[in-house]
């Protein structure tokens, strides 16, 4: 019987230990959510609801980030990680949208109307402009699904920029607003995802770096 060889051994391993840290990470944010409400689901209403699902959005994708610097670390290429994309995309997709969806559905069908002024209504004074930050990271999270039919034009990079950009918007906006980020063990570990999201944007732009700078090959 044929052994698997070290290369696939090795793909595995990025596979497994993706999937590990993204239900890890979806697992603390369900968690954190539930334990706000005492675990009691029954009397939930849809002002309750909707912030776990920009919770479960953010780690599934902060877990995007993070794996794809094992990926790089362990000089796998790109589709070593394809399935797992592929799948997890449609969570976050589903996600970002019901997230403020939800949000924007109620506050309409509570006679407070549509955005940006209906913000205002539910947030304390002053912080209207934190959610409509993240109905703008929104935009450019929807933008990026673009990829498959635009990611070879000049311009793509600009919207990859904006991706990045819009995950540092949504760690301030989730800080700012997030009920079970305001106190307690969750808001570690928000800040840990925040620190390690940047360390990785920093690692991905070094590389990029130095791919541009490598001398061609004669």
């Amino acid at each position: 019987m044929n052994q698997p060889s070290s290369a696939t051994k090795l793909k595995l391993f990025c596979q497994v230990l993706a999937w590990f840290i993204t239900t890890g990470a979806v697992a603390l944010a369900i968690t954190a959510w539930g334990s706000d409400h005492s675990y009691h689901f029954s009397q939930l209403n849809a002002y309750q609801v909707f912030p776990v699902l920009g919770l479960i959005a953010y780690s599934t994708m902060w877990s995007h980030y993070v794996a794809s610097v094992i990926r790089r670390l362990l000089g796998l290429d790109f589709h070593t990680l394809k399935r797992y994309f592929a799948v997890t995309r449609f969570i976050v997709l589903a996600c970002i949208c019901l997230h403020p969806g939800i949000l924007i559905y109620r506050l309409f069908r509570d006679g407070q109307g549509l955005p940006p002024s209906s913000y205002e209504h539910y947030v304390a004074p002053g912080l209207a402009w934190v959610t409509l930050l993240g109905s703008v990271s929104l935009l450019v999270f929807l933008t990026y699904e673009l990829r498959p039919w635009f990611s070879k034009r000049s311009w793509w990079r600009y919207v990859t920029y904006a991706g990045d950009a819009a995950m540092v918007a949504i760690f301030y906006h989730g800080l700012r607003l997030g009920s079970q980020l305001q106190h307690g063990w969750f808001m570690k570990v928000w800040w840990f995802y925040g620190l390690t999201l940047i360390a990785s944007l920093a690692f991905n732009y070094y590389q990029r770096f130095l791919r541009q700078t490598k001398s061609p090959t004669v």
